[in-house]
């Protein structure tokens, strides 16, 4: 017979916190391992790079290390003739960047590697590094974000805001994009939105990871009542770093300006009933199959809602066509620089 529960709680309840507290060490235990396994190979990645600048090694030798290793250290895995010139390539990338070399112990090797290895600038490094930390991407996340070229997107295809949004919410131009890939719904070229909305739904974890880690998931057609009649929208999340619930009405169709004034009309119902007194001012998006730029701006331009035009993308895009864009912006930047 079990004993009985003399506090009147279940098992669950009693030991949760033993159960946090062990999950909490077990995560300090992974984080401490991986920590020094990626100082271990920064300094084994320094010293090659050390050896063979000052023409002491050549390639052959790092083979002979290799080999050598692999015979005197029978258990020792990771130190294969290709993973240490990874290594001196993962130093020498990072070398001179003392503020972003402090990240790379926060993620694991195959993050770095898998970073290192696709990005083709420095501040493409930089801003996956960031983003895989702050997103807790997995690998198939992260290398998802590489075919999905966001990088590329984000420099080249900044979010399209209202001034209010810009002036009171500055911080949401980094969090909100001009574009969100739901390439995973398997939509066809022609869908219904109801289509698009039943896929969402169904598939929420993805779409969550694609909006970003702090985004929360309140409802989908969610109630509004305003002057007694009943109205429904979309999709209702909370956005806990801007402290403010996110409206989204999908739109099957090009942006049309006429849909700026049902979302401001649902942002209000939302500010006036449902937000709390320590919530932010409730934001818009609307999530439309396709824009024309000219038309979002003259939209957005007397709007005094806190709103944003995006477009969702079915298929993923074409990465050379976007680097040959960010290739242009750079070099505009760079003949811009130089005038000024």
């Amino acid at each position: 017979m079990n004993a009985p529960n003399v506090t009147g709680c279940s098992s669950d309840e009693r030991f949760k916190e033993v159960i946090a507290l062990i999950h909490g060490a077990k995560q300090q235990a992974i984080q401490a391992v991986n920590t020094r396994l990626i100082e271990l190979y920064w300094q084994v990645g320094g010293y090659i790079s050390r050896k063979i600048e000052r023409a002491e090694w050549g390639d052959s030798v790092v083979s002979q290390l290799a080999l050598h290793l692999a015979q005197t250290q029978p258990g020792l895995r990771g130190f294969t003739q290709r993973n240490l010139f990874r290594m001196r390539q993962f130093y020498e990338a990072y070398r001179n960047d003392e503020k972003v070399s402090a990240l790379l112990t926060l993620l694991p090797w195959t993050h770095n590697l898998l970073i290192l290895t696709q990005s083709k600038h420095p501040k493409e490094r930089e801003f996956y590094l960031r983003l895989a930390i702050q997103e807790r991407w997995s690998t198939r996340e992260l290398e998802r974000q590489f075919k999905a070229a966001r990088f590329e997107r984000c420099v080249t295809q900044p979010a399209k805001a209202s001034a209010v949004l810009k002036q009171n919410h500055p911080s949401a131009l980094d969090i909100f994009r001009d574009a969100y890939m739901v390439e995973f719904l398997d939509l066809p070229g022609t869908h219904a939105e109801t289509d698009l909305h039943r896929g969402l739904m169904s598939r929420l974890k993805e779409f969550l990871i694609e909006l970003g880690r702090d985004f929360t998931f309140v409802g989908s057609e969610f109630p509004l009542q305003v002057g007694g009649r009943d109205f429904a929208l979309d999709l209702l999340f909370f956005h806990r770093g801007l402290n403010c619930l996110v409206a989204i009405e999908l739109k099957v169709g090009r942006f049309e300006p006429e849909y700026l004034g049902k979302l401001n009309f649902y942002l209000e119902a939302l500010d006036r009933n449902e937000r709390k007194p320590h919530e932010n001012a409730a934001i818009g998006v609307l999530l439309c199959a396709s824009k024309e730029d000219e038309v979002v701006e003259y939209a957005l331009n007397r709007s005094l809602s806190p709103a944003l035009i995006a477009e969702y993308q079915v298929q993923l895009p074409d990465k050379k066509l976007l680097q040959a864009k960010l290739h242009e912006f750079y070099a505009l930047n760079v003949a811009q620089a130089q005038e000024d």
